[in-house]
């Protein structure tokens, strides 16, 4: 075979094989051409839901009750006629008192789409978790309902400056936390001698509703360093009561309250012998006097019945108050008496007994407080109290573990950002 057919047999095969490759490529493609398409996967949005209905198909309007609106001022706006008005009053007994709308409230108008814009529901917040839906549309119904609340832990941590207000502001901290935290702590730290670099570390429950905070939940812990001593407070369930407790399972409760106010300061001290404002002349002042302004309540340190209340001449309007067979506490200058307070009632810790004053011989408006042991004046400020119950012993394996749990929570917040390791 010379090489001249031998270049042509090899170039016939390779336009053989071009020729079977391209028909098995146009039956390929033509059977693909032929299948069944294959199902195509369509995303669809989650419907969006407000007050559990559907709003995605319908024009929402929010708005908050003016002075002066009611239902019918406001469904009128949203093509309801009064017709409607009147008979959704009567569907609304037992459920809600509609006289109760209050301007400020908010509430949402759930509109139909098109260009009528007719309300099909209205519904009344009540607060920042409790609402009212009327539905206004083919027919009318009116059922109440409850956003769900959110519980969010947080911490804040602080240094005292001035005052723990002041300082829970500075930590960007709800004002009603130092005000938890004050009575957590009533019984073993006097707030009014809160010194200058006392610190605290407080984890506590935020409660949110639609991403918006509403209040405060539980403390849960605490520290607060006063005076360079850290003082705990864990919260713990016993016989199905929350107490709080320290990190040797004492009660953070006492028989007495530290101080009959709160957040105000200590403007004379117990003393056999005090230059008075008034007399100008040197006698004992056997008890503690705290300013404040009129008005302040004033608190019961501990239960028990009041023995007399009366005008006491240079003591002024006076409430005393036998707390057992040992204690008594004189509270003096009142301006007026707390609601229920007279001789023989029965009142409990923390109860509201009267308010700051400046009645009797006083230079201006505060509180002497005055304590008694067996009938004779001691310094309120050196009172022992004794503890409530501490935790049971066949609680304590639990109360430890989570002691020892919220403890390292606390030394993680207060852990120094850069901490040196010393070489062994």
């Amino acid at each position: 075979m010379n090489k001249i057919t031998r270049k042509r047999l090899i170039e016939a095969a390779l336009l053989l094989g071009i020729a079977v490759v391209l028909l098995f490529a146009v039956d390929y493609y033509v059977s693909a051409l032929h299948k069944a398409p294959a199902e195509e996967s369509v995303w669809e949005p989650e419907p969006r839901y407000e007050f559990g209905i559907a709003v995605d198909s319908l024009y929402v309007i929010k708005d908050e009750v003016k002075p002066g609106d009611n239902l019918s001022t406001i469904l009128l706006r949203y093509k309801i006629n009064q017709q409607q008005v009147e008979q959704l009053v009567k569907k609304a007994e037992g459920v809600f008192d509609v006289r109760k709308i209050k301007a400020g409230n908010r509430y949402t108008v759930l509109c139909s789409s098109d260009s009528l814009r007719k309300a099909l529901y209205f519904i009344y917040e009540q607060s920042p978790t409790r609402y009212v839906v009327f539905e206004t549309g083919d027919s009318l119904h009116i059922h109440a309902g409850e956003k769900e609340v959110m519980v969010k832990v947080k911490a804040a941590s602080g240094s005292i400056t001035s005052s723990l207000w002041n300082a829970m502001m500075d930590a960007g901290a709800s004002a009603n936390l130092a005000v938890a935290l004050s009575d957590i702590y009533a019984w073993s730290i006097d707030f009014y001698a809160i010194q200058t670099g006392d610190n605290f570390t407080v984890f506590y429950e935020e409660l949110s509703v639609d991403d918006e905070p509403i209040g405060l939940g539980n403390i849960i812990s605490a520290r607060f360093n006063h005076g360079g001593k850290d003082i705990y407070a864990f919260r713990f369930i016993q016989d199905e009561a929350v107490d709080y407790f320290d990190e040797n399972g004492m009660s953070l409760r006492k028989a007495f309250l530290k101080a009959p106010l709160k957040f105000s300061r200590i403007s004379s001290r117990f003393s056999n012998s005090r230059l008075h404002p008034v007399l100008r002349i040197r006698r004992p002042h056997h008890g503690v006097d705290y300013a404040a302004p009129k008005g302040t309540p004033v608190l019961a340190v501990g239960s028990g019945t009041v023995t007399d209340v009366r005008y006491a001449g240079g003591a002024g309007r006076m409430v005393k108050i036998k707390h057992n067979a040992t204690y008594t506490t004189a509270y003096l200058h009142l301006s007026g008496y707390g609601p229920g307070i007279r001789q023989g009632a029965r009142v409990s810790q923390g109860q509201v007994i009267g308010y700051v004053g400046s009645s009797g011989l006083s230079t201006g408006p505060h509180l002497d407080f005055r304590f008694y042991k067996n009938g004779t004046p001691v310094d309120p400020l050196k009172v022992e109290s004794p503890p409530a119950l501490p935790v049971k012993k066949e609680l304590l394996g639990e109360f430890n573990s989570l002691r020892m749990k919220l403890t390292r929570q606390h030394d993680s917040v207060n852990m120094p950002e850069k901490r040196v390791v010393m070489p062994i």
